[in-house]
C-alpha cells in the first residue's frame, strides 16, 4: 500500500529537522551549509524550501523544537514536574542533537541576525509557569511566590548554567549543577513538606531517559 502523502511529507520534514540539528550542532549557523544539510537528510532543496522557506526558517524550527525533546518524558505534576523538566534537560543536552542545536542557535542568533527570536525562551517560560501555577494552586508554594517571576529566573539560570558547564567540562556536570540550583532555590519558594519530598537528584533525571 502506498504511503499516504501527508505521512511522507511529515517524515521529510522530520528528516530535515533532525539533519539540520546535527549540522547546526556541529558547525553553528554560519558554518552549516544548505548542501550539507540536504545531503545528510537525503532530500532535495525543494523539500527544504517547501517545509521551512529558508535556512533561517529551518534554524528557527530547530530552536523552537527544544521542548519536544523534554516534555514527552515528564509524568509528574506541580513543582516536581518543573524539577523533572530541568533534570531531563540537563541529561538530554549531553545526548540529543536537536536540543543541543536549539540551544546553540538560540545563543548564537545575536551574532548572525539583527532579528532576534525570543520564542525558545518564552516557550520554556510558559511551560514552567504552568508547572508553578499548578504547584501554587496545590499549596506547594510559599505565600506571595509569583509563578512567572520564578519561571523567568529558572529559564535565565539554566541558560547561564549550561553555558558555564559547557565551557568547563562539555556539560558533563550539568545534572549535578541542576541539583545544586534546586538546593538553593527550593527553600525560597516551596513549603517545607514539598521540599522534604522533592527529588532533584541526577539519578531521577537519568531514570527518565528513553
Amino acid at each position: 500500500m502506498a504511503q499516504p502523502k501527508q505521512e511522507r511529507a511529515e517524515q521529510t520534514r522530520r528528516a530535515l529537522l533532525h539533519a539540520a540539528a546535527e549540522v547546526f550542532d556541529e558547525f553553528g549557523y554560519a558554518g552549516a551549509g544548505i548542501t550539507r544539510i540536504l545531503k545528510r537528510a537525503g532530500v532535495t532543496a525543494g523539500a527544504l524550501y517547501f517545509h521551512f522557506g529558508s535556512k533561517e526558517g529551518l534554524a528557527k524550527a530547530v530552536m523552537n523544537s527544544q521542548p519536544e525533546t523534554i516534555v514527552p518524558l515528564l509524568a509528574a505534576g506541580g513543582l516536581q514536574r518543573l524539577i523533572d523538566l530541568t533534570l531531563v534537560w540537563s541529561w538530554q543536552l549531553q545526548r540529543d542533537p536537536l536540543l543541543r542545536a536549539g540551544v546553540r542557535l538560540t545563543n548564537e542568533q545575536a551574532s548572525v541576525s539583527s532579528s532576534l527570536d525570543s520564542d525558545p525562551y518564552e516557550n520554556f517560560r510558559g511551560i514552567m509557569t504552568k508547572c508553578l501555577t499548578d504547584a501554587r494552586d496545590d499549596g506547594e508554594l510559599q505565600p506571595g511566590v509569583d509563578p512567572v517571576v520564578v519561571a523567568e529566573f529558572v529559564v535565565a539560570a539554566c541558560t547561564g548554567m549550561q553555558m558555564y558547564s559547557n565551557v568547563v567540562c562539555g556539560r558533563k556536570d550539568l545534572p549535578e549543577r541542576t541539583q545544586q540550583m534546586w538546593n538553593l532555590l527550593l527553600p525560597g519558594i516551596a513549603v517545607p513538606s514539598v521540599i522534604a519530598r522533592a527529588d532533584s537528584t541526577p539519578a531521577r533525571g537519568a531514570s527518565m531517559m528513553p
